[in-house]
């Protein structure tokens, strides 16, 4: 279970880096924008992300 948990760190690290590594500039922009969003949109957008993300977890296991 540890190991599988490390080797999904590891994915989400691994994706959530190909923007700012590829592109620097565009990466700023949208953090840049995001930080200009409501607090609300951010908190739906992220709870849209987990619910997601916890579905797809749950049917592909």
């Amino acid at each position: 279970m540890w190991q599988e948990l490390v080797v999904a760190l590891g994915l989400v690290l691994v994706i959530e880096g190909i923007l700012p590594a590829t592109s620097p500039r565009a990466f700023r922009r949208a953090v840049s924008s995001i930080a200009m969003l409501a607090d609300r949109h951010v908190r739906i957008w992220g709870l849209t992300c987990l619910v997601g993300g916890a579905l797809l977890v749950h049917l592909a296991r």
